[in-house]
């Protein structure tokens, strides 16, 4: 090898290394900085793309577990007040069956007859009470309640195309109309929805009674296809929102898999590097001393 003092050759090779090992340090410090081994696409294009599709779908789980869990409020509400509602029918009928009785005396029907209203007036209030965030399944002209399913696109539609989502209509608990009531004819009053008897139903005769105990059997048999439609309803969310559950985890796992430092090994790499740069410095300080021997030539 020539000696040269104007080219440094084992100064520029140890420069090299030096240069090498500073740049790797830089990338561990950063994955362990980060707790990333895929930070940004420069890392790596394909897992940082990959990886930004599944964060974004994982935005849109959340948004469709919000909607689910809004939409369990509202049906457990009206679950509530429809469960309610049922227990009511049964206590007026028993107070209906009561009063049929014509062995009873006025002043004990004209009783019953007040428990009776005030039952009957119980349920308006819960129909109107069974409401969530403006969302009301059990009242007379209330909306539905639609929830976010998935994140896939549903039907094709006339406006392009429609999301994915689950509906449970309105179950109209309300009672009918006032004015139906003429004693003696029409006991229940004016039908309402899914009960068939109305705001002014009542029991002041025997005959009423009777008769009022057929529209309450009809009322209960509505009143159980409500409960059961109500019921599955509120499964198939539950259901929905516990598969959504695990497929948000499924897919934050999976980002893991593909940009997630190993910071075990990231530490031992940062250790290793460390001694490697020691070295690196000391080679290039010893490389840069090599010149100075050509001086002993003209000595």
């Amino acid at each position: 090898m020539a000696f040269s003092v104007i080219t440094n050759t084992g100064a520029m090779a140890a420069l090299q290394s030096l240069n090498a090992t500073s740049k790797n340090m830089a990338t561990t410090q950063t994955r362990i900085n980060t707790g990333l081994a895929v930070s940004s696409t420069k890392d790596d294009s394909a897992a940082f793309t990959i990886a930004q599709s599944l964060r974004g779908d994982l935005g849109g789980l959340k948004a469709v577990s919000s909607s689910l869990s809004r939409a369990k409020s509202v049906v457990d509400v009206a679950t509530a007040g429809a469960e309610q509602i049922s227990d009511i029918l049964n206590q007026m009928k028993a107070k209906a069956l009561q009063a049929a009785d014509v062995g009873v005396d006025a002043a004990s029907r004209t009783s019953i007859n007040a428990d009776f209203k005030a039952l009957r007036d119980q349920i308006t209030t819960i129909v109107n009470s069974s409401d969530f965030n403006g969302s009301n399944l059990l009242k007379n002209g209330g909306s539905s309640v639609a929830a976010l399913r998935s994140l896939n696109d549903g039907d094709a539609v006339a406006a392009g195309y429609q999301t994915d989502s689950m509906t449970v209509a309105n179950q109209d608990l309300s009672l009918g109309a006032t004015g139906g009531y003429v004693a003696g004819t029409t006991p229940g009053g004016t039908a309402g929805g899914v009960l068939t008897f109305g705001v002014d139903a009542q029991i002041a005769s025997a005959a009423d009674a009777a008769a009022m105990v057929d529209i309450l059997s009809t009322s209960q048999t509505n009143a159980k296809t409500v409960l059961s439609t109500l019921g599955s309803a509120a499964r198939a969310i539950d259901s929905q929102i516990t598969f959504t559950s695990k497929l948000s985890d499924s897919i934050e796992s999976g980002i893991g898999n593909l940009v997630d430092a190993d910071l075990a090994k990231e530490s031992a790499m940062l250790q290793s590097l460390q001694v490697k740069q020691q070295l690196g410095v000391q080679a290039l300080s010893i490389a840069n001393q090599a010149p100075q021997a050509i001086m002993r030539l003209f000595q």
